[in-house]
């Protein structure tokens, strides 16, 4: 018998109804569905899923790209709402685990968008809503700063899992913080593409090496499995960028493709690779499999030196206004704080 859980994980490499929220959230759930008959316990879908990834901040300068933000905003997520109760709903109703991007949309602001990862359990319940902590090269010019609110390992019946977004897998620190919770399953999740230069130039970034470089290197460090899900890019995304400008065409079509691939502990990849077509990847993750490099390198446990190093985590959900409803001389229904707690131990002890 197993001393460890036992599961099929997916990796759903697949593209969305490009900026269109509604048909792109009844795909997930076609997915969602579609995983479950296969006896899969755990679907991650890729970076920004819902709606899609801005690649076309990479191909314009901003001021030709108003038309595509004012969209993306318009079909983003404001958390909770109808689209997240449908996910959580196809999670409960197949019983299976569900890591999805999303564009997450402020209340306090119809332009303010964050780069989100959310993991709803088998029962339907949000376990963790991350948050990307730093947007990455062009990214910026789409997405607010994230916070440490979602820098957490949910403890699950198939599992620790924890998820990093894209670039946040090259962050040691942000992996070290999963790493210290105890971290067994790693989701990652990326863009189908990625462009940084014109591919007739040389030099272009390869997301795929990235990956390989990263989940690796992850997954050996932490002596945990890595489901690495991308996005794919279709007909109808690349299409509908051409029609604005058909010069994006050479950058789209020579621009190396992201991969989706399960990474066991060992570093090494232990699943197919799903590259240039659309499809769910399916692997068995045995965590039983995590424990025989521990005795190696176990940088949570005996070989590290905690005398010697020391990280600190602010998991505080940062938000725009905090308001204190309290008058002169009239006392509030809320407790007061220690008078020896700092205002930075209120905030956590408040926002947690």
């Amino acid at each position: 018998m197993s001393a460890y859980p036992v599961f099929k994980a997916a990796a759903a490499h697949v593209a969305p109804v490009f900026l269109e929220r509604e048909l792109t959230v009844a795909k997930a759930c076609d997915l969602i569905r579609e995983a479950a008959r296969n006896g899969a316990q755990l679907i991650a879908f890729p970076e920004t899923y819902i709606p899609a990834f801005p690649v076309w901040s990479a191909l314009w300068a901003p001021i030709r790209n108003h038309d595509f933000f004012a969209r993306l905003a318009g079909q983003s997520l404001v958390l909770p709402g109808p689209e997240l109760t449908q996910l959580c709903e196809a999670a409960r109703s197949n019983g299976i685990f569900v890591s999805i991007g999303i564009n997450e949309r402020s209340e306090a602001s119809v332009g303010c968008l964050w780069n989100a990862n959310l993991l709803i359990g088998d029962d339907g319940r949000v376990l963790n809503h991350h948050r990307k902590i730093v947007p990455t090269f062009y990214e910026k010019l789409v997405w607010a700063n994230g916070d440490g609110a979602g820098l957490k390992v949910c403890d699950t019946r198939i599992g620790r899992i924890g998820m990093l977004i894209c670039g946040e897998n090259t962050n040691p620190l942000a992996r070290y913080t999963l790493m210290a919770q105890g971290e067994q399953v790693h989701i990652s999740t990326y863009p189908p593409v990625w462009p940084t230069r014109e591919p007739k130039a040389g030099g272009n970034y390869d997301l795929a090496s990235a990956i390989r470089i990263r989940a690796g290197a992850h997954s050996f460090e932490a002596k945990a499995f890595n489901i690495v899900s991308s996005g794919f890019m279709d007909g109808k995304m690349r299409d509908t960028l051409v029609r604005i400008d058909p010069a994006a065409a050479a950058v789209l079509d020579n621009t190396p493709r992201s991969v989706s691939v399960v990474v066991g502990p060992s570093g090494e990849p232990v699943s197919d690779m799903l590259r240039d077509e659309e499809g769910i990847l399916y692997h068995e993750i045995d965590i039983n499999q995590c424990v025989e490099p521990k005795q190696f390198h176990d940088v949570v446990g005996y070989y590290n030196r905690f005398d010697i190093f020391d990280l600190r985590v602010n998991r505080a959900r940062l938000m725009p206004i905090a308001f204190d409803e309290r008058k002169s001389g009239v006392e509030t229904t809320a407790p007061e704080e220690p008078a020896t707690a700092t205002a930075n131990e209120r905030v956590v002890r408040f926002r947690s």
